[in-house]
């Protein structure tokens, strides 16, 4: 085979429509060590940027009436965007797949809550390879990949890492009461009180960050969890909307947005300051659709997109996608070719220069030639997402499949619950449709009793990627015990499994664990204050310790406790009032 560079081949595979695991059967593209040192000071330093629940319409520039984003409007003009972008329809799932290259069912990750949001550890992420390639690595704000070792930024190639828990700063994953202003955030893994606005606290370090590498080239990953709920905003940023007549759960959210922008503005402003802006790629995009917030959510603009976060139609998967790359983009230029979260990696290292070989096959392709005016013979594919509640996948639930041309799309979740049959092919026909996206942006005209050739083309090219995507299972994704790495370990309800596990102060669940070796621990519990005597339980395995509580209690501690080594499941609960109730942390120390 003749030697090429990884760039062309990316370049070539884009045009002939290779796929993903092609990709990774040709390995001949690392890089040493010497070339990287090389060649490193000469790269462009990436700054990608991912709001939280941002939707397409919440940006002036896309037409939003209301909301004032003079920043992103600015860089927006600056830029080349892609009209036709795609991520998940919630939060952890775009997020392993911008993080891979690939599509987040692939990584382990199918949810966003109770256990299912941790990505599996040897999935190898774009930081990884900026760090290999000799760049400085950092991510400031939201991680939600998994709060525990081996699952956290540090182990997957962030030099420095200062993010909040779980999905966001009032979830059980954090310490209690942690809210948007002074929160508790973890820096390099060590919890710390910070003071101010959650967002404006990660800009501040992410300036910093760049500021100290500004002579090495760096990958920066800022991703905020506003305008996420719950909707914490200062006054300064409330009024004006609520003065222009906007409800107050919409002047919060537009608050939330418009203080992004303020720290936006922020960001480049310290580029320009650096001298660095013009060998940086910036790439500003969101994660999904807009949160519901009713009532008002029929008043929110929507830029005539149908549904919000959490449906597979294009309110809840077409997000703003926006990239500035000085001397290869052209200001105000607009790409229609379809593109997604998928395509972020391989772009952003394509981009930089640097040869790589995917440990895993990739699913993106790098969106270079579309951007550099070379793919006029770019080839058409078809995208995918799912997302559901569950465990586990099902077969033709809640999914869209989207071509250049048309969307295919199934709404439901079936039946419900992880042990209902689900859906088969011949039971979605009556509720599967199909769109014409070009004619039909709004997709109010189902055309799958029309085009019946259409639908069924592209119901089995999503079945070929449902086998694909789900051929490693689902196993759960065990958080390690007794590890030199993280000491003590915190569980929290983040990760708790279970038919009964919930985020509700009554809810039931356990935590599916790996312990390092076998040594002697001290199990601490922490829950809402007794209201009268009762009893605290832990389990695992065949050892299952039980204490006295007094009225009052909020803490309990079972010390040298003797656990294996190996698989196991913890299970931590008091007895309230005659019921059985699971605790909220779990802190388990090695001795």
């Amino acid at each position: 085979m003749k030697s090429i560079t990884r760039r062309q081949f990316l370049k070539n595979s884009a045009a002939t429509g290779m796929t993903g695991s092609l990709l990774a059967s040709l390995g001949a593209f690392g890089c040493s060590n010497e070339q990287a040192e090389e060649t490193a000071t000469r790269r462009p330093n990436v700054l990608l940027v991912m709001t939280d629940d941002q939707g397409f319409a919440d940006l002036a520039c896309h037409g939003n009436p209301d909301i004032k984003t003079p920043h992103l409007d600015a860089f927006a003009a600056e830029s080349t965007e892609f009209t036709q972008f795609h991520v998940c329809a919630v939060c952890s799932p775009t997020r392993a797949s911008l993080m891979t290259g690939r599509y987040h069912l692939r990584t382990g990750v199918t949810d966003t809550w109770m256990g299912r949001s941790i990505m599996r550890n040897e999935e190898k992420t774009v930081a990884e390879y900026f760090k290999e390639a000799g760049y400085a690595t950092g991510i400031f704000g939201k991680w939600h990949l998994g709060d525990n070792y081996p699952f956290r930024p540090s182990e997957q190639g962030f030099d420095e890492a200062l993010i909040h828990q779980g999905g966001g700063l009032r979830q059980p994953s954090n310490p209690p009461d942690n809210g948007y202003f002074d929160p508790q955030l973890l820096h390099n893994n060590e919890l710390k009180t910070f003071p101010g606005y959650c967002t404006d606290i990660y800009t501040d370090y992410a300036i910093d960050f760049m500021k100290t590498k500004r002579n090495q080239p760096f990958f920066l990953y800022h991703a905020t969890n506003a305008p996420h709920v719950p909707l914490e905003i200062g006054d300064e940023y409330i009024k004006p909307y609520m003065d222009a007549g906007l409800t107050e759960k919409l002047a919060r959210v537009y608050g939330m947005v418009t203080n992004f922008d303020d720290n936006w503005g922020r960001l480049l402003k310290t580029l320009e300051e650096l001298d660095i802006a013009d060998n940086t790629i910036v790439i500003y995009l969101t994660d999904n659709g807009p949160q519901i917030i009713l009532p008002e959510q029929e008043r929110r603009f929507r830029a005539g997109l149908r549904a919000t976060k959490g449906q597979p139609y294009d309110g809840g998967i077409h997000v703003p996608f926006y990239i500035r790359w000085p001397g290869k983009t052209a200001p105000g230029a607009k790409i229609d070719r379809i593109a997604a979260h998928i395509d972020v990696m391989p772009t952003v290292l394509d981009a930089c220069g640097i040869d790589f070989t995917p440990e895993n096959p990739l699913d993106g392709r790098s969106l270079t030639p579309l951007l550099e005016n070379t793919g006029s013979d770019w080839a058409d594919r078809t995208i995918f997402t799912q997302w559901h509640r569950g465990d586990e996948p099902h077969r033709y639930r809640c999914f869209a499949a989207r071509n250049q041309q048309y969307k295919l799309v199934h709404r439901d979740i079936g039946p419900g619950g992880d042990s209902d049959p689900g859906y088969t092919r011949d039971g979605i026909m009556e509720k599967i449709e199909l769109f014409d996206m070009s004619a039909d942006p709004a997709e109010k005209n189902n055309l799958a009793g029309e085009r019946p050739e259409i639908m069924n083309a592209m119901l089995d090219d999503y079945e070929r990627w449902f086998d694909s995507v789900s051929s490693r299972g689902y196993e759960p994704h065990r958080i390690i015990l007794g590890s030199p790495h993280e000491n003590p370990v915190t569980l929290t309800r983040q990760d708790w499994r279970g038919p009964h596990a919930n985020w509700s102060n009554t809810g039931l669940g356990y935590w599916e664990v790996n312990v390092d070796k076998s040594a002697d621990f001290n199990i601490g519990l922490r829950f809402d204050a007794m209201e009268t005597a009762g009893k605290a339980h832990f389990r695992y395995g065949q050892v299952h310790e039980t204490l006295k509580l007094t009225k009052g209690a909020v803490t309990c501690s079972f010390d040298g406790i003797a656990l294996p080594e190996g698989d196991g499941r913890i299970e931590a609960w008091v007895e309230r009032s005659g019921k059985d109730v699971g605790v909220m942390y779990v802190d388990v120390m090695g001795i």
